[in-house]
């Protein structure tokens, strides 16, 4: 779902998007970012992996509010705000883009003292498949996994 990537000395926010095809606004979002310039030669960043696969964009407009988007696209507004790195209670503005979860899939955001067997469990799979439907597990806090449903 995500990577971590190291920038690279005289790269831009608009070169590290397109190389993950992805959007400057989304890669500043994911790690609360708020202008291009305050990315740095060695800075490590979170980036999308398979964009395409478990999440659409969505780019807020005026009246937003991430209850409203959650209810438009029925999904629990706290999830919408964990896997965009936000609260609940943060302020999106106009032109903001964040990650909508894609229908047939389940998500979960790991908490402290998961283990892969806790996850596995929880999700109704065995820790094999829960690997390999998710390319890098760390177990660490606030990680997002991802399943297909069944």
């Amino acid at each position: 779902m995500f990577d971590k990537y190291r920038v690279k000395p005289n790269e831009s926010l608009k070169m590290i998007a397109d190389k993950f095809e992805t959007t400057p606004e989304a890669i500043k979002s994911i790690n609360n970012i708020y202008f291009d310039s305050d990315i740095r030669a060695n800075m490590e960043l979170i980036v999308p992996k398979n964009k395409e696969q478990y999440f659409n964009y969505y780019t807020i407009e005026a009246g937003d509010s991430l209850y409203k988007i959650a209810e438009k696209y029925n999904i629990n507004p706290t999830l919408l705000a964990n896997l965009n790195g936000l609260n609940m209670e943060d302020y999106i503005y106009p032109n903001q883009e964040i990650m909508i979860p894609k229908a047939g899939y389940s998500y979960y955001i790991t908490a402290e003292g998961d283990t892969l067997d806790t996850v596995a469990d929880m999700f109704g799979i065995s820790k094999s498949d829960l690997v390999h439907q998710n390319d890098s597990i760390y177990v660490l806090k606030d990680q997002v996994l991802v399943t297909k449903r069944k």
